[in-house]
């Protein structure tokens, strides 16, 4: 089974833990006890730390676990349940994120053309920026039409290293993706 994103029930508690990775700190966030936010420092569209609700650990144990899988190159495909918030079309674009394989890239207009709307590559782009849980709905994935890297919410550097994490060429000179 794979991580497929879907549609939050009214919140009725919120809860946060910040983790460590080899990206910098993580804050994971959680919709009545499901995953609902995964956001990195200085991230592009990060909510305020007041909407994180409450510190609380206990929520993210296999959300932990499987990103300490992932960073340990042991993990190339994330299982976990997802509360996400957005638009029946961001809705729409994450889940077809969740299915770019592992070390693989995929262009905003290969995005669009998958969801049978071959002229929203700009639309898909800006859900794909609205992203709430990157890494694990890989956001970064996603390339311009020559295979360029594009924005990327939690920074270029980032986007680039994870892309070369999962490739296997990480601390290698950068190439186009």
């Amino acid at each position: 089974m794979t991580t497929t994103p879907t549609t939050p029930a009214p919140t009725t508690s919120r809860q946060h833990k910040v983790v460590d990775s080899p990206y910098g700190a993580l804050t994971l966030v959680a919709t009545d006890g499901v995953l609902a936010g995964l956001y990195m420092t200085g991230q592009r569209h990060r909510p305020p730390e007041e909407t994180f609700g409450v510190p609380d650990p206990r929520p993210f144990a296999e959300t932990v676990r499987q990103l300490d899988a992932y960073f340990a190159g042991d993990l190339t495909e994330f299982d976990l349940p997802l509360c996400l918030a957005g638009t029946p079309f961001q809705r729409s674009v994450w889940a077809e994120l969740v299915r770019i394989p592992y070390g693989e890239t995929r262009s905003y207009g290969e995005l669009a053309e998958n969801l049978g709307k071959p002229g929203a590559s700009r639309a898909v782009g800006l859900a794909n920026g609205r992203n709430p849980v990157g890494i694990i709905v890989p956001c970064h994935r996603v390339v311009g039409a020559s295979g360029s890297l594009t924005g990327y919410g939690g920074g270029l550097d980032r986007k680039q290293r994870l892309l070369a994490f999962e490739r296997g060429t990480e601390g290698e000179s950068p190439a186009l993706f």
